[in-house]
């Protein structure tokens, strides 16, 4: 449409160019050097008076210096409109010689200047920049058509009638602006006026104002407006079609009525567009006979269907959806083993058989080409690396990577899908993401495994049992998609960190590796080569900015976490790095090595949980326990006082708890000569046993051996021998069975600077699994009998009670 300046009053400045004022404006003279003012959202055209307001320090102080002498200026468009400050090679080298009107001061401090552009000229040089930009020009030659040019006089008036009619047809310009054009004489100032005053960008217009051919550039304007013709009646045309009484409610329906009616007139329907593009994605498909036939059924359903009916985006959705998923479409997979293992050692220290398992399944993949994938269950304690250990799986496979938490799922539907019948329905969320992933045979990931729950709306792990089968997730069956697919080339990889949570069926399906805690000498390696450098990375420092040392990390492991995994361990090194970039922001001169003490500074004293208590008293031995979060040293305290030989049992203890101290009590009984001990002591005096921190529930067999040498310590009144712990069940006869969670066990008793350790003579095996470096300062005893553990643990020296 006719720019604005038509709409606004200032016609005053609007001076209607007769024929001889425009030859007064061919015989202007254009000096050899001109101060040029940079336009940014306008061209100025010969013969035409813009306003223009100036706010750039450099062009005011232009606008002043020039007002003040000749008032001639250059004007020329930027190339760029962003450019705030320009110079001289953001400038247009063709502009127009601009004769300063009018200056005005307006109400808000701005400064609004009048110009009236004269001749076109070409930049040749820069004179200089600063305090503005001063630029050597020439004149260029307007060539103007004879009179008798009958064409050049058909599209001039050609293009007086286009504006007066879009004058005319446009609402938001007054009837009054026709005025402007009826009243212009010369023609070459009736081209710059329409030319000026189009609504086009900066742009096209500084091309239109470049082309020196008066007839040339008449046939450019004319052309433009021509277009703004055809939208103006095209808007109108829509208008017309949907104009109604319009209130809020209807809003919406005029809004779709309009691009409905903008749809017809292009020619293109909406719903079949969509229909076809659909259909264009369902040729390039591997989809088998069967899926296609279902596709081709469905796709005749919707083409029955008034666009308009509730089912049709139902159907519309569902088609969308079995084009979108990844129908026998698989990853390559690598099967370079060296790389894989690369890969593998680069992301994760340790836990070498999770590594062999990846590699056996590459190595065999190689050979056959075809297997069943198997479902992996990585169990362990948190923070030790199982959720990411995913990721470096598919980038050794080479395979896409999902990960779907099954943290608090509750419904059925969130695995099987809901029927398409319901509103809102959706597919299950195995189905969403191998559409997300775009392949068939990524490494999903199913984390938290157990940690699904139940309810009133089914039991997810009952659904998971067919994903998690080879035998039968080959044919996996959604509810929303009504279709078999093919999950058996997936990799899934569970994680969990108990397995006694998992339903026995789902479990039984699962292939379990145990991912056990670190020991410290794991852990500072895992520090150094990723904790570290990661913390340092997303915290913004340089690797030369801070430095950690073993010892350092070792009094952070020591005295700050109390884990299996490096999660804890994390947090306080983040927490290290952290200081440290407050520091160097603030200015304080620190070194780089992080020291000890500094470390009681940043994270408060130590805790070191896990001290040793040494053997002073009859009657305290230490036992190790696994919890939760890793391995743990527990205190086994016995104590007797007058009485009738009653047993009493504190520190919140399970029943299996309470039933091995009541097995170590009888046991004792019945061997009482053995170790020196009369029959009627057990008659004389009460025994209580306490297991400290009775907030903390406890149970399992594992303290039965503990408890045993803590009451034949305290009946005999020997000492326990020093920097001595012990794990394992008891029975009636003597026996002492094998316990879990050794290794874990171990590293506890690493920590609490435990030198000797009785075990089961069955748990030999789980101690040969552990790397014999991280052992070789601890000192192992193999038991099979109660008697051998008294003989191990019990000195002759006497103690206090």
């Amino acid at each position: 449409m006719i720019a604005q300046s038509l709409i606004d009053d200032e016609t005053e400045f609007i001076p209607l160019l007769t024929t001889e004022e425009d030859d007064n404006l061919s015989s202007f003279q254009v000096p050899e050097e001109l101060p040029l003012l940079p336009l940014k959202n306008t061209v100025l055209f010969p013969g035409v008076v813009i306003p223009i307001t100036v706010g750039r320090d450099k062009s005011i102080k232009l606008i002043q210096e020039a007002y003040r002498k000749d008032k001639i200026i250059g004007v020329v468009s930027q190339i760029d409109n962003t450019v705030e400050e320009p110079n001289f090679n953001d400038l247009n080298k063709v502009g127009s010689v601009g004769v300063i009107m009018k200056v005005l001061r307006m109400p808000d401090g701005n400064t609004t200047v009048i110009i009236q552009g004269k001749k076109r000229f070409e930049i040749t040089g820069l004179v200089k920049e600063e305090p503005y930009i001063v630029g050597k020009i020439q004149n260029i030659t307007e060539v103007k058509p004879k009179d008798s040019d009958k064409n050049f006089k058909a599209t001039v008036s050609s293009l007086k009638d286009l504006a007066l009619q879009i004058i005319k047809q446009s609402p938001q310009i007054p009837s009054d602006a026709s005025f402007a054009i009826k009243n212009i004489e010369s023609t070459s100032f009736l081209i710059n006026f329409v030319a000026s005053n189009m609504n086009l960008a900066v742009g096209d217009k500084q091309k239109m104002l470049e082309i020196s051919n008066l007839a040339e550039r008449a046939t450019a304007v004319l052309g433009y407006l021509t277009k703004e013709l055809q939208m103006l009646e095209l808007k109108n045309q829509i208008q017309s079609k949907v104009k109604t009484g319009i209130d809020e409610q209807q809003r919406e329906y005029f809004l779709h009525q309009q691009l409905k009616t903008i749809q017809e007139e292009l020619g293109v329907n909406s719903s079949d567009r969509e229909v076809e593009s659909i259909k264009e994605k369902a040729k390039s498909k591997k989809w088998g006979k069967e899926v296609q036939d279902h596709f081709d059924k469905e796709m005749q359903k919707l083409q029955r269907m008034n666009p308009q009916a509730s089912e049709y985006s139902v159907a519309m959705n569902y088609l969308d959806l079995l084009t979108e998923l990844p129908w026998n479409e698989y990853t390559d997979d690598n099967f370079n083993l060296k790389r894989a293992q690369k890969i593998l050692n680069r992301d994760h220290f340790g836990m070498e058989e999770v590594k062999d398992r990846i590699l056996e399944h590459l190595a065999v993949l190689k050979l056959k080409k075809d297997m069943k994938a198997p479902i992996l269950c990585l169990y362990g304690p948190p923070g030790v690396g199982k959720t990411s250990l995913g990721k470096s799986i598919a980038e050794a496979l080479g395979r896409k990577y999902v990960r779907m938490s099954l943290g608090g799922i509750r419904d059925e539907a969130e695995m099987r899908g809901h029927r398409r019948t319901y509103i809102g329905a959706m597919p299950g969320r195995v189905i969403q993401n191998l559409k997300k992933a775009k392949s068939s045979n990524p490494v999903f990931v199913l984390d938290e495994i157990d940690k699904v729950t139940r309810d009133s709306h089914g039991d997810p792990s009952s659904a998971l049992l067919e994903i998690l089968d080879p035998e039968q997730n080959q044919k996996f069956y959604d509810n929303y998609v009504e279709m078999d697919y093919d999950l058996s080339k997936i990799l899934f990889v569970a994680t969990a960190n108990s397995l006694s949570t998992i339903q026995p069926a789902l479990r039984d399906r699962l292939e379990i590796i145990e991912v056990s805690g670190y020991t410290q000498e794991e852990k500072i390696e895992i520090a150094k080569r990723h904790l570290v450098p990661k913390q340092i990375a997303e915290h913004g420092l340089k690797e030369s900015q801070i430095e950690f040392s073993n010892e350092v990390i070792d009094a952070l492991i020591e005295g700050y976490t109390r884990e299996s995994g490096v999660r804890s361990l994390d947090k306080k090194i983040a927490k290290v790095v952290r200081n440290q970039a407050k520091n160097i922001v603030i200015g304080k001169k620190v070194s780089k090595a992080v020291s000890i003490e500094s470390l009681n500074k940043i994270l408060g004293p130590a805790r070191m949980k896990d001290k040793y208590e040494g053997n002073d008293y009859v009657g305290v031995v230490t036992g190790l326990a696994w919890t939760a979060v890793g391995g743990d040293i527990l205190y086994i305290e016995v104590s007797l006082s007058k009485g009738k030989g009653k047993l009493t049992l504190t520190g919140n203890l399970g029943d299996v708890m309470k039933e091995s101290a009541v097995l170590a009590l009888e046991y004792l009984k019945a061997h009482a000569s053995d170790l020196g001990i009369k029959d009627e002591e057990f008659e004389n005096w009460n025994v209580h046993v306490h297991v400290p921190e009775g907030a903390t529930p406890k149970d399992g067999p594992s303290a039965g051996i503990t408890m045993l040498t803590a009451l034949a310590s305290v009946f005999t009144q020997r000492k326990v021998k020093h920097k001595l712990a012990m794990t394992g069940e008891i029975t009636l006869r003597g026996r002492v069975l094998p316990v879990g969670g050794i290794k874990e066990k171990i590293l506890a008793a690493k920590r609490a600077n435990i030198k000797e350790i009785i075990l089961a003579e069955e748990n030999k095996k789980d101690v040969q699994e552990i790397n014999s470096k991280y052992i070789k300062e601890l000192k192992f005893h193999y038991v099979k009998s109660a008697a051998d553990v008294l003989k191990i643990a019990l000195l002759k020296e006497k103690g206090k009670r």
